[in-house]
């Protein structure tokens, strides 16, 4: 009876060692056959939907991303709500954003789009669950959801996603989720081709800003002279309060200086949006930020961007990063009360 029960232990262990076994193998399985197709990709392009929430608002954007091997990107976003596009291109020379409705380049010296994760880049999202060993896997009838961490070191509430593919190991969906699990971005995917051909100017600047389809007779970028409301914020660090508004007149149009002093002090600019005959090729400093309803530019003490007609810039010489951006987010293109 006694060799009976040890040899019953023994081969129970060997079963829970050889299923135990099994459920990792398919993982390290799926996610190396996962690898090895992204990466024999030459080039790509996506494309889909993204959903962004702010606090009670959800923006909708139309996104097309291209890459080609090595280096080279070009990513549209058009905002569902206003039709207003625009493009982060990376090529030989740098990196962009292009706002062609106002016939703008900011021009950036940027490691985007390696230095934090990015949920419509394929590559990145596989980086993002190869680099997470405390990562989760599960198997379902559609396909398989691997939950990993993620990097955004510019927002740190959102802390993972949950990456869903089928069986084909297609990618549908990245939800990037905040620490009560709550998706803060949600990028749906409707097509993904691993082998398309793109014209030999199509990553050049020129191009991309002639060829935006969208982009023209924008009524949201319409260049205004007068700024018919203050627009502030909705929400300010503990212990800062509004202590000076100033407007001033400038060669078209208006610029409003918001001085906020406290703990947190900062100061808010707004002003008309100029739009130039020729395209301007503005050299700014900082990295690319999906902000609001656009893309604007997020530096050590500093945010700026553009939106509903006015240029935004935010400056302190106190807050970090995330505060900047939490105060900025709470910038409501709908006028609001003090």
């Amino acid at each position: 009876m006694k060799k009976t029960k040890i040899i019953f232990t023994f081969l129970l262990t060997l079963m829970v060692l050889f299923f135990t076994g099994c459920g990792k193998g398919g993982e390290d399985q799926v996610l190396s056959d996962l690898e090895n197709k992204i990466n024999k990709a030459k080039a790509y392009q996506v494309q889909g939907t993204l959903e962004i929430s702010n606090n009670d608002d959800t923006y909708h954007y139309d996104v097309n991303a291209s890459f080609k091997d090595p280096d080279l990107y070009r990513v549209s976003l058009r905002n569902q709500a206003n039709n207003h596009e625009q493009i982060i291109l990376k090529n030989k020379e740098a990196v962009y954003v292009l706002t062609p409705s106002l016939n703008k380049s900011f021009k950036f010296q940027s490691e985007w789009p390696y230095n934090n994760s990015q949920v419509y880049l394929l590559k990145s999202i596989v980086d993002d669950i190869k680099n997470d060993s405390n990562r989760d896997f599960v198997e379902n009838d559609q396909g398989y959801i691997f939950t990993t961490a993620v990097n955004y070191p510019n927002n740190r509430k959102l802390v993972k996603q949950k990456v869903v593919l089928d069986k084909d190991l297609n990618f549908k969906e990245v939800s990037v989720l905040d620490e009560g699990d709550i998706p803060q971005m949600v990028m749906t995917f409707t097509s993904i081709d691993l082998n398309p051909t793109f014209s030999d100017t199509y990553f050049d600047l020129n191009e991309a800003m002639n060829t935006c389809v969208t982009c023209k007779d924008i009524e949201e970028n319409k260049e205004t002279s007068a700024i018919d409301d203050i627009i502030f914020p909705l929400y300010l660090p503990s212990g800062t309060k509004l202590t000076d508004q100033d407007k001033v007149e400038k060669t078209n149009g208006e610029r409003v200086i918001l001085t906020f002093e406290g703990e947190k002090p900062f100061l808010l600019v707004e002003e008309t949006v100029d739009i130039p005959d020729e395209l301007s090729i503005i050299p700014t400093y900082g990295e690319p930020y999906l902000l609001i309803d656009t893309v604007g530019a997020l530096a050590d003490n500093s945010v700026s961007w553009t939106s509903g007609g006015i240029d935004y810039y935010m400056v302190s010489d106190v807050m970090s990063q995330d505060e900047l951006i939490e105060v900025a987010r709470s910038v409501s293109a709908i006028p609001t009360m003090k």
